[in-house]
């Protein structure tokens, strides 16, 4: 194991900057234990958690390749994805909130980006930093990453329509919202993202790890949307891009998935469950 770079962050947690013992050149960003990014400095193109990868392949796919986008970032950790939209399209624009300034600094330490990059970094919770965004960034996003974790756990005010209603504005009419939800049998909390997110944005799918799908594991769930869904001729390319095993759901096996659940509001919010011992741990 290489050096390790920490730092004690304004809630408490213990953030840690690790190189990967098997990846020459990368490193992880770990939170009181929990894995949250992966960055290889050689290749910000190399999405190592898989998730991230499976957002990856939707990015690749909302405009011509190489073309600018412009990108809202809610969650940095690491900033992997900024890192990844830059080298794979040059030019974009992109904002990132996170919540602590000391993440921030340990990783700009230690794991800079290129100073080239349009990456604007602010801070202060997700949800009250989407009226501090620029006044000309509404209605312009092509996409929209929503990644928010306070240590391995989403708080509960960044699960409800009402805040997906707010994060919507900034969307340009095709634009994409893409969410991490972490869950795990019986998948509730998962089941309630999607028909949350549908009610607030557009038609859903989901990208997932088969085994994570169909509940035999605690694991990351995709969710993406659109005004008009994605379009149709994505599900097949997405589905071969993995990672594999892979499984992407939408229309009436999103509609059967989701059978039951109900859509989370402010006032029912309960943010996403625990993950097992030892689940996303070190």
């Amino acid at each position: 194991m290489g050096e390790v770079r920490t730092r004690r962050l304004a809630g408490g947690q213990l953030a840690e900057v690790r190189e990967d013992r098997w990846r020459r050149g990368s490193y992880e960003l770990v939170v009181d234990g929990t894995p949250q990014s992966h960055v290889d400095l050689d290749d910000p193109t190399e999405l190592a958690f898989e998730y991230v990868r499976r957002m990856g392949h939707v990015i690749d796919l909302v405009a011509p390749p190489r073309a600018p986008i412009t990108a809202v970032h809610l969650g940095a950790g690491a900033l992997t994805l900024p890192r990844y939209v830059d080298a794979t399209r040059p030019g974009s624009r992109q904002q990132v909130v996170e919540l602590d300034r000391g993440l921030v600094d340990l990783v700009r330490e230690t794991l800079p980006w290129d100073r080239r990059a349009s990456i604007r970094v602010r801070y202060g919770d997700a949800r009250a930093a989407l009226d501090g965004l620029p006044a000309g960034i509404a209605g312009t996003a092509d996409v929209v990453v929503v990644d928010v974790f306070a240590g391995a756990r989403t708080p509960p005010h960044v699960t409800s329509v009402e805040f997906f209603r707010e994060v919507g504005r900034l969307l340009a009419p095709a634009g994409i919202l893409l969410v991490n939800v972490a869950d795990g049998p019986p998948l509730a909390y998962a089941r309630a993202q999607a028909v949350t997110v549908e009610a607030a944005i557009g038609p859903a799918t989901l990208l997932a790890e088969s085994s994570v799908l169909k509940g035999r594991r605690f694991g990351n769930v995709v969710v993406a949307a659109a005004r008009d869904g994605l379009p149709a001729e994505w599900a097949s390319r997405l589905l071969a891009a993995g990672p594999h095993p892979a499984a992407v759901l939408s229309g009436a096996g999103l509609l059967a998935f989701a059978a039951g659940a109900r859509v989370t509001t402010d006032a029912t919010a309960t943010g996403s469950p625990a993950p097992g011992r030892g689940v996303f741990r070190l």
